[in-house]
């Protein structure tokens, strides 16, 4: 796709410069963020599709952009932000995230009606048993161990996949598929062929939960759409599925892995973590908002002229809100490269904001207080088995994350 010119007058034949950027550490920003802070909204050319988009940075410009019913979600737009090559099957909303007014309320409201907070809080006794069994593996393991192979990525597809009524045999096909459509090292054609086999099999899922209804989530929407004389499409099963293992797995696995590194790598307020198992609710909010791992995931179209931060964005521009920035703000969050878990406020936007706030947000929540509370209750000595600069980042990845984690008792 060829970059559009500059919408705000610049010089078209000077291109922006080229967007995402690495982080100098996963707990600190870019470099290049302090300026784009600055400036609250600028321009950058997106590696992989070359769109020149526009960037905001700001926590307030961020949150009234959200909000704003001028901007669109959808990724059917020509100029959505995809910083690569996008395949047909990545412009196909498979999911309410990329709905916009009454058909992402209506939609939404659908899937809300199996996954309230009241339904999610009942999971707890299983999400410990998960967790236990877990972390009752990796110590029947001599150390080291991986401990985003053997702890992170298999607790939330354990989770998700028990949800959903899906076999034990299937959670490598979905990890696998996961890591190709977000973990940022794929091709075009691997993230293609990923979206193909796993639409499949949620199709083929679908259809056998209609035959033989179980216990698990899937059956159960079916059930109380019925009761409540909801209409409901084979579709919306679809969304909800395809969301909660996009949603509900890679997100979480990688917050498991950049949370526990940055308690080791702040021993401080780890000790203080284990001193007081109260503390573990504020600092689940305070490593989400250190790690942002969905920095580059709130992409959004124009659709009409918006003048914004000092900036007027175009009609049909596309605008990246770049959370980490937010999640820096000194005003809202002072010290802001500071890891102090007891100042834990939900205020971060790690969650997103607005009516596409994440709808799995009380989901992780849970996961990740259990997590923490267990993992340095039963393996207080656990330590990193390698220094943590040496750790393969996923830098460009659509979820931030870690290739791995090697620790040790």
């Amino acid at each position: 796709m060829t970059p559009r010119p500059s919408p705000s007058g610049a010089d078209s034949e000077t291109a922006p410069p080229t967007f995402p950027y690495q982080r100098g550490c996963p707990f600190s920003m870019p470099a290049e963020y302090p300026e784009m802070i600055e400036k609250d909204v600028s321009q950058v050319t997106l590696t992989g599709s070359g769109l020149r988009i526009w960037t905001v940075t700001g926590y307030h410009t961020i949150r009234q952009l959200l909000t704003d019913p001028r901007v669109s979600a959808s990724r059917k737009h020509d100029n959505f932000p995809f910083y690569f090559i996008a395949p047909p099957e990545f412009r196909t909303e498979t999911s309410f995230i990329g709905y916009d007014g009454e058909q992402h309320t209506k939609t939404r409201r659908k899937a809300a009606l199996t996954f309230t907070s009241r339904q999610v809080k009942k999971l707890r006794p299983r999400i410990e048993e998960i967790v236990d069994e877990h972390i009752d593996r990796m110590l029947a393991t001599a150390p080291p161990v991986d401990l985003h192979h053997a702890f992170s990525l298999p607790v939330p597809m354990t989770v998700i996949c028990e949800l959903l009524g899906i076999p034990h045999d299937k959670h490598d096909f979905f990890i696998k598929h996961g890591t190709a459509l977000l973990g940022g090292h794929s091709s075009a054609e691997e993230r293609q062929a990923a979206i193909v086999e796993v639409n499949a099999y949620v199709d083929d899922l679908i259809q056998l939960k209609k035959r033989e209804p179980g216990e698990d989530l899937l059956s159960r929407a079916m059930a109380d759409y019925e009761a409540s004389g909801e209409e409901y499409t084979d579709r919306d099963l679809f969304n909800m599925v395809r969301l909660l293992m996009n949603g509900g797995h890679e997100t979480t696995a990688s917050q498991i892995s950049l949370g526990t590194a940055c308690l080791l790598e702040n021993p401080d307020q780890l000790e203080q973590l284990k001193a007081d198992p109260e503390l573990v609710k504020p600092a689940v909010e305070e490593l989400i908002r250190i790690a942002t791992i969905g920095d580059t995931a709130v992409p959004r179209v124009a659709l009409e002229d918006i003048e914004i931060g000092g900036q007027v964005i175009r009609k049909g521009d596309g605008i990246l809100c770049l959370g980490l920035a937010a999640n820096r703000d000194p005003e809202v969050f002072p010290e802001p490269e500071k890891v102090i878990l007891s100042r834990g406020t939900r205020k971060h936007l790690g969650f997103g904001h607005g009516v596409h706030h994440c709808i799995g947000a009380d989901l992780a929540r849970l996961e990740l207080e259990i997590v923490w509370s267990k993992l340095f209750q039963r393996i207080p000595t656990l330590r990193l088995a390698k220094p943590f600069a040496e750790i393969p980042r996923k830098e460009g990845a659509v979820i931030y994350g870690l290739w791995e984690l090697p620790v040790t008792w």
